[in-house]
């Protein structure tokens, strides 16, 4: 447990510009709270201790507004920057090095039984109010921009976005580590659609202005 602490404290370090520190991380970091505090539970959890798991969490939830409940299987080097509102259920599972911001949902879409929240790949950026709900699969290195409703898988290499989140960019290698913080820049689905047809009525505008009778022709048709 000792060596995944330092893989946290270096997760931090790695990937959040701000961290001055080791002793200003364990000190300040909400999100290095609730990690720590839920590895702990999680570990009683495994050994089937009753309700002081749960009081643990309950605890961690009241002192850094970031729920995670111990049945909750989370692998080394998870960066939650923030972390305010953020929420993980009993039965997701996240891989190593992943990034999660303020007021991310890792949920369940109902009462099933079982396996009913998301398993979050390796290297994987979650922006800002994302929400992936279900027993889906993220795939490694993906990125799911800010404020996506996710509900079907995402592959890995690929970038999702939008409500319900759709597939944008895939790019067939592994994300760059170096630039899995510039979220901000990801593709906009809506406006590229927009755009779209934006080009399509210009054409058809210069196209009416060449010939006439053709807007003449239109208007009949329609009358």
């Amino acid at each position: 447990m000792l060596d995944t602490f330092r893989q946290d404290l270096a997760g931090i370090r790695d990937r959040d510009p701000a961290a001055r520190s080791a002793l200003e991380m364990v000190l300040t970091y909400p999100g290095l709270h609730a990690l720590w505090s839920h590895r702990i539970a999680h570990w009683l959890w495994t050994k089937k201790v009753p309700i002081l798991p749960r009081l643990i969490s309950h605890l961690s939830r009241w002192i850094t507004g970031i729920e995670i409940h111990p049945g909750a299987t989370i692998g080394k080097g998870l960066f939650i920057d923030h972390g305010m509102g953020v929420v993980i259920g009993e039965t997701a599972r996240i891989g190593d090095n992943v990034t999660m911001y303020q007021g991310v949902t890792l949920g369940g879409t109902g009462k099933e039984k079982g396996k009913r929240h998301p398993t979050i790949g390796n290297n994987v950026v979650l922006a800002a109010g994302s929400k992936v709900l279900g027993p889906i699969f993220i795939g490694d290195n993906a990125k799911l921009g800010a404020g996506a409703v996710v509900i079907h898988p995402v592959p890995t290499n690929c970038t999702a976005v939008g409500v319900p989140a759709r597939v944008v960019a895939c790019n067939g290698s592994r994300v760059d580590p170096g630039s899995d913080l510039h979220h901000e820049a990801l593709p906009d689905p809506i406006m590229e659609t927009l755009r779209c047809y934006g080009e399509r009525i210009e054409k058809l505008e210069r196209l009416l202005e060449r010939k006439p009778e053709k807007l003449e022709s239109l208007v009949l048709e329609t009358k």
